[in-house]
């Protein structure tokens, strides 16, 4: 693949970095976790008026017909500045699979709203004890529509979204995709706290009607429709790590120039420069295999096996750098007057919502012993 960039993208990423920067500064974050809102509606209104909020979907319904790469860069600069803002979910885990595989009806009905930042979209992929692609929740006919019951868990933004994307089990073993709206009869959520602060919900559904024109797709293509919101959401997740991540390292490069010990910088000494070294590699790491993941999502190529490599780094590599941030500023790092605390919990929240290290890596060896020699 070729990592660089084109000029429309670096554009893209520079303005994401512009907005992000200049609205939501140290400050500005403290403000806004004082506030108790959910999330900055003045920024998102500022990504949405300059384009970053719909740049990824189709022009005919105001977007910009960029791609996922496009949003993916966005992402980085949220993970970079640890925005509060429905990005992923509203973007990623909403606009992109009804762009993809909803009807002309619901996508001139949704994503003009999603575009312009009126409407919040989100998707319910998580329930205990099950995968997204194996759902408990349950549909049934009720004539030419649909009636769900179930539970789902950890549903991003679900307080603040119009509508949720929701997979849901049809008979004993076909699943289909659902969009529910989120002020129906029997439609009920809690809010949830959350390692990060953004905020999150559980769903709770009890017999509620849904459309026949609210099903993505239809049943039978439902579980890959679930495989390909899956992989772009674990892609996106990747990308908005390298952000983080970097960020990390930048607070702590500039940190260890300027503490001193013994009359010298730590950054001269050996030892903090060999951990922030390591730290500096398993960024690129993440970068590296994040990039490869979202641009072969983004050519339309097979990319099982790269978007797993890349949640790996990400639940492992970022852990790495994030601890080694906070060991080389010592007390500094949990002080919540400095910035690095919020790097610290987003890359823990990363980590747990990608299923950390170890299940990564598990998922990811079972996927190489299924290919044949």
């Amino acid at each position: 693949m070729d990592f660089s960039f084109d000029e429309e993208q670096l554009a893209v990423s520079e303005l994401a970095q512009q907005i992000l920067e200049g609205q939501l500064g140290h400050d500005a974050l403290k403000e806004h976790a004082a506030s108790g809102e959910p999330f900055p509606a003045r920024v998102w209104d500022e990504l949405a008026k300059a384009g970053l909020v719909g740049i990824a979907l189709p022009t005919e319904f105001g977007g910009a017909g960029l791609g996922f790469t496009s949003a993916c860069l966005v992402l980085e600069q949220v993970g970079r500045t640890t925005a509060p803002v429905p990005y992923l979910a509203s973007v990623v885990l909403g606009g992109l699979p009804v762009a993809e595989f909803g009807s002309d009806a619901l996508k001139a009905d949704l994503l003009p709203g999603v575009a312009d930042g009126s409407t919040v979209l989100t998707a319910a992929l998580h329930e205990e004890g099950t995968t997204p692609s194996r759902p408990l929740v349950e549909a049934r006919h009720d004539g030419d529509d649909w009636r769900l019951s179930g539970t789902k868990s950890m549903v991003p933004f679900g307080l603040q979204a119009q509508r949720v994307l929701v997979p849901a089990r049809v008979g004993e073993d076909e699943v289909a995709v659902f969009v529910i709206r989120t002020d129906a009869d029997g439609v009920s959520q809690e809010a949830l706290d959350t390692t990060s602060g953004l905020p999150e919900s559980v769903l709770e559904l009890s017999d509620v009607h849904v459309a026949s024109g609210d099903l993505l797709g239809t049943v039978d293509d439902g579980g890959a429709i679930v495989d390909w919101i899956v992989q772009r959401a674990t892609a996106a997740m990747c990308a908005t790590a390298i952000g983080v991540c970097a960020e990390a390292l930048h607070l702590t490069a500039e940190y260890t120039k300027t503490r001193e010990q013994f009359d010298r910088p730590i950054a001269t000494f050996q030892a903090v420069g060999q951990r922030a070294a390591d730290a500096f590699i398993d960024t690129e790491a993440v970068r590296l295999t994040a990039w490869q993941a979202v641009w072969r999502l983004s050519e339309g190529l097979p990319a099982a096996e790269q978007v797993a490599v890349a949640k790996f780094w990400t639940a492992e590599g970022g852990q790495r750098v994030v601890h080694a941030a906070q060991h080389l500023h010592g007390g500094m790092g949990v002080d919540r007057d400095y910035p690095l605390h919020r790097y610290f919990l987003w890359a823990k929240q990363l980590e747990l919502g990608l299923g950390g290290g170890t299940r990564s890596l598990l998922d990811l060896g079972a996927r190489i012993a299924e290919e044949p020699v």
